[in-house]
């Protein structure tokens, strides 16, 4: 079943996390109650979740909305390997698959939303070729849920800041036709001058106000270098919690003592990470990250696009394949690892709050599942999802 926007004024008898028997009360868009089930009646607008679990919505904070082929033929994978030999090979073909358009990033909401979340962070490529077309055709798929799906945009430049004459002001204009955020690329593997990429990025969230959310794959020493540069920018230009660092696999490259560092610094400025736990490599530490008190979240990446076939838009499925690759297996780890697939992740899509308690913005995942660990390891289907409030999917 598609979204229906239906509003839903109660989630009757569920267990939210996994603990007693409740019936959760909304108004509106937010949470006004969480009591014992009565066992009354339903009502109108009134789900009844029958014993089920129940989860804050998830929240995707490394999307690509703008590209995909889904719901399309399927799409041999052609061009040359890398991160540059990708980005050719898709401004080659996107044009003949209609990419980008309100209906390509349309379906790609729709596997988002059946699969469990409400909240996203998406990038969306702006370069000299599409212009600001995939902002355009985003705000619009978006507007379609007419806020029940929270979201915040990231100007991408795909192709590069400086080596492309003219994206620089695209990323500004990005900020003025609504992106909350300017994004960057491995400033030295692909604009072979990290300096000057990242200087040009922060000089513009230094005059919008907007925030950064970088892309950085370079890894080891030379990674580990633009991560000083981050960091020693983040503090110049008083951008304190205006900064992600997506990928970022120089963190897990470097040694310990150089992490540490790297953490400490990060988490003093309010730096934050997203993983798309690549499956290749190893993953960001669950009790490091923890003790520094570095926030991160998960995203999809892109789903079967031109850079690769695989992906559902299960963001679930991210946090099974960081924590079957940590080697995550205590309950108490397995739950902390639900945790930033959904609640603590709120703030990279603009949410205040999506923790299921009383004030909290009213997402809500519906699973037949025992508990959040259970949820994890199982992965299983969606049984209902509303999200700000509406009725975004049930089975």
């Amino acid at each position: 079943m598609h979204a229906t926007l239906s509003p839903i004024t109660a989630v009757r008898n569920v267990r939210p996390w996994g603990g007693r028997l409740s019936d959760i009360s909304i108004d509106g868009a937010t949470i006004t109650g969480v009591t014992p089930a009565a066992g009354a009646p339903l009502g109108a607008g009134e789900i009844d979740g029958r014993g089920m679990l129940a989860l804050p919505g998830l929240v995707n904070t490394h999307a690509h909305v703008d590209k995909s082929w889904w719901g399309k033929p399927w799409q041999s994978y052609g061009g040359e390997p890398g991160t540059d030999g990708r980005i050719r090979h898709e401004r080659a073909r996107r044009d003949e698959l209609g990419i980008p358009s309100a209906q390509t990033t349309a379906r790609v909401l729709a596997e988002f939303v059946r699969h469990g979340t409400t909240a996203i962070r998406t990038h969306v490529d702006v370069d000299l070729g599409v212009g600001l077309r995939g902002i355009e055709a985003v705000h619009e798929a978006f507007a379609a849920y007419e806020g029940a799906l929270a979201h915040e945009i990231v100007a991408f430049p795909q192709d590069g800041v400086l080596r492309r004459p003219g994206v620089q002001q695209l990323l500004s204009d990005a900020v003025r036709a609504g992106a909350q955020h300017i994004g960057g690329l491995d400033p030295a593997g692909i604009d072979r001058d990290p300096v000057g990429q990242i200087d040009a990025i922060f000089d513009i969230a230094e005059h919008s106000g907007c925030g950064i959310d970088i892309h950085l794959h370079d890894g080891g020493s030379l990674g580990a270098f633009q991560f000083d540069l981050i960091i020693e920018r983040t503090r110049r230009r008083g951008l304190d919690g205006r900064v992600n660092i997506a990928h970022g696999f120089a963190i897990v490259d470097v040694d310990a003592a150089r992490r540490r560092d790297l953490l400490q610094a990060m988490a003093e400025l309010g730096i934050t990470m997203t993983t798309v736990a690549p499956m290749r490599m190893p993953q960001l530490d669950l009790h490091e990250f923890a003790a520094a008190g570095v926030r991160y979240g998960f995203g999809t990446d892109g789903i079967r696009d031109l850079w690769s076939p695989y992906g559902t838009g299960d963001l679930m499925g991210i946090a099974w394949q960081y924590a079957r690759a940590g080697g995550v297996v205590r309950d108490e780890d397995l739950r902390r690892v639900v945790e930033p697939a959904t609640s603590l992740a709120a703030p990279f899509a603009g949410v205040e709050r999506n923790d299921l308690s009383v004030g909290s913005r009213a997402d809500v995942v519906v699973v037949d599942a025992e508990n959040p660990m259970d949820a994890l390891v199982r992965i299983l289907p969606r049984e209902s999802v509303i999200g700000g409030g509406r009725l975004l999917f049930s089975r």
